[in-house]
């Protein structure tokens, strides 16, 4: 296995070719181009419309945190930290406001089980350093007047964000073309070329393009492009997510703030749209919109917020967030020199994306990994099944 280094020479600026056209990819992409590599970014689709075109937007560093997860937690706290600074700098270099809006977020209990859940969560997140308010009923309707009658209790996360991640990735293409970098839509890679066990560059369409470094950055498809040995192959798969959005009157939008309740999220839009979401299904890659995901978001979300129940739907569509066996990212460099990974961020793609652009192309540009980045190296997965293959021995 090759050590985790790049091997880029000190000053130089690496020929960069990027699979995946979303989020991660367009970040990463911008931040290379603006430092004078020469940035190629290749997307199966449209840019910017698979996983990061799906998502919410929500920037759910504090609340979101489960027991397991100890280490994510200091990834995606960094990640929110660097998130204003960036949405300025994005502003600032494409024109376009990602619309990052800082109302905190709510965490609703509707039944006694509820409650009870909710204080777990609460006593645990608070443990961790997380800055969190418990809100009686009361004190919850003062902030969000609409909330239902079967109110027990809330949590508000004032340090829990948003951003228009649809504005996000529109954003970043815009940074990325006008820093030099070259945006190549409807171009599927099909496959990574290597040479005695160093990257060379990727193939599409019966054709080779050369680089100095391949990013994988295909989100829930990275596994679906030839040429990479197994153990440089992230453990990525599509989970999928049915969401649908209703219309809120503009004059008077029904809410302000984030809202989790439970079976669902309602995430409040600048252009009066309530983004209701999601499903979690391991169902692969398939794309349908079922009867039963509507019914129950819209169940899950008129139990907590009533007054949708006249709301008309606007949109409905389905992503694939890109899962991985503990639910953390896929980062940095891989066993192929050359190779460098930046897939597997679940539902915390949107949160995660200064932190992945800003350390990988970190990392490609110094020729190492950063050390924020270390803990998500693909190595994690070898070491797990070497430690099982041990435990199984040692029981024959």
């Amino acid at each position: 296995m090759q050590s985790e280094a790049l091997s880029i020479a000190h000053g130089s600026r690496p020929r960069v070719a990027i699979i995946g056209g979303g989020a991660m990819g367009l970040g990463i992409g911008w931040r290379l181009a603006a430092a004078g590599s020469a940035v190629d970014v290749f997307e199966r689709g449209a840019a910017g419309h698979g996983a990061s075109w799906a998502a919410t937007g929500m920037l759910a560093a504090g609340i979101e945190t489960e027991p397991g997860e100890i280490p994510l937690l200091a990834l995606n706290r960094d990640s929110l930290r660097r998130w204003p600074g960036f949405a300025a700098e994005l502003r600032d270099a494409s024109g376009i406001d990602v619309e990052l809006r800082t109302e905190g977020t709510l965490e609703l209990a509707l039944t006694g089980d509820d409650l009870r859940q909710l204080r777990f969560s609460y006593e645990f997140q608070r443990g961790l350093g997380i800055e969190l308010e418990w809100l009686t009923p009361a004190a919850a309707r003062r902030l969000e007047p609409h909330l239902g009658a079967s109110l027990a209790g809330a949590v508000l996360s004032a340090g829990d964000h948003q951003v228009n991640n649809r504005r996000l990735v529109e954003a970043l293409a815009v940074a990325f073309a006008r820093a030099g970098g070259r945006l190549h839509e409807n171009a599927p890679v099909t496959a990574v070329e290597t040479v005695d066990g160093r990257v060379r560059g990727v193939r599409l369409a019966g054709l080779s393009h050369a680089a100095d470094v391949v990013v994988l950055a295909a989100g829930a498809w990275s596994r679906e492009i030839a040429g990479i040995p197994p153990e440089a192959l992230p453990p990525v798969r599509p989970v999928k997510g049915q969401l649908l959005a209703l219309r809120m009157a503009r004059t008077a939008p029904l809410v302000s703030h984030v809202i989790w309740a439970p079976g669902v999220y309602l995430v409040p839009r600048r252009d009066s749209r309530l983004i209701l979401g999601a499903t979690v299904e391991e169902r692969g890659f398939d794309a349908s919109l079922t009867a039963g995901g509507a019914l129950s978001l819209l169940e899950a979300a008129w139990r907590a917020l009533p007054a949708i129940d006249e709301l008309p739907i606007d949109e409905m569509w389905v992503g694939f967030r890109p899962g991985s066996p503990d639910d953390a990212p896929v980062l940095g460099p891989s066993p192929v020199e050359g190779l460098v990974l930046a897939t597997g961020h679940h539902r915390n793609g949107i949160l995660l994306t200064p932190v992945t652009a800003d350390e990988v192309s970190r990392s490609i540009l110094a020729g190492q990994a950063s050390a924020i980045l270390r803990p998500f190296s693909i190595t994690r997965f070898h070491t797990q099944t070497r430690h099982t293959h041990d435990h199984r021995a040692a029981q024959r």
